[in-house]
């Protein structure tokens, strides 16, 4: 196991001070790096040990943050700040293209070789930087099946592979044709993964707070979809050590 440092990194978006959280490898050598967006819930420790969990693979990885360092635990809260956001293409690139800036002034991160991830609002958020031209050498997000404004998608440049529950109430299957339609109109290199039987950030471990109607912890597809999202990693943003 290599020693992964991690740190806490503070930069100004969407009127807030967020707080992103950075996972770097050992060692001091320029590394593939990886953007990683979170739920509407907004930043936790499930999003922090993802990144560190990327950084023991070799990537530098930075978790960035949606709410200016708060966690919306508040099912009713949580919507009222990001169903607007998720209609407003561009604050949702503002936001990204600020956590792309910290991600970027790391030393360590290889600038030529990024990717963006992200789940429900965070892979809306990773969506959208694709849309807007942003060099990425891969797409991944659950739980994200969002369109943009019309033809924008022939901007994505990169791979884009996106993950669902099969009984998702958030994102049904009318929004899964959309939005495949959408990435094949564009000319993407585009895949689309369903996993059967599971709900709504079917990836993140149980809260202990109120949720959502629709949404639920699927211990095995967690899994499955972590590592497809590993194997899109290593696949478009391979780590040579």
């Amino acid at each position: 196991m290599t020693t992964v440092t991690t740190r806490a990194v503070e930069y100004p978006a969407d009127n807030l001070t967020m707080i992103g959280h950075l996972a770097l490898p050992a060692g001091a050598d320029r590394r593939p790096a990886v953007l990683i967006g979170p739920e509407g819930m907004g930043l936790s420790d499930v999003e922090r040990r993802r990144a560190e969990a990327l950084a023991e693979l070799g990537y530098v990885a930075l978790a960035f943050d949606l709410h200016g360092g708060r966690y919306l635990s508040d099912p009713e809260e949580m919507l009222a700040r990001c169903l607007p956001l998720l209609a407003d293409p561009d604050r949702m690139r503002c936001i990204g293209h600020a956590a792309l800036d910290v991600l970027r002034a790391e030393p360590r991160a290889d600038l030529d070789h990024i990717a963006a991830i992200g789940y429900g609002t965070g892979g809306a958020i990773a969506l959208e930087l694709g849309r807007d031209g942003v060099d990425l050498r891969a797409i991944g997000t659950v739980n994200a099946l969002t369109t943009g404004r019309p033809d924008e998608a022939a901007r994505i440049r990169c791979p884009v592979w996106a993950g669902v529950g099969s009984e998702d109430p958030i994102m049904p299957p009318v929004q899964r044709e959309a939005f495949t339609a959408e990435m094949q109109a564009a000319g993407v290199h585009w895949r689309l993964t369903v996993y059967g039987g599971a709900l709504h950030a079917f990836h993140h471990p149980p809260v202990d707070h109120a949720a959502p109607p629709g949404v639920g912890y699927h211990p095995r597809h967690a899994q499955r979809a972590w590592r497809d999202i590993v194997d899109l990693l290593a696949e478009c943003l391979p780590v040579t050590r």
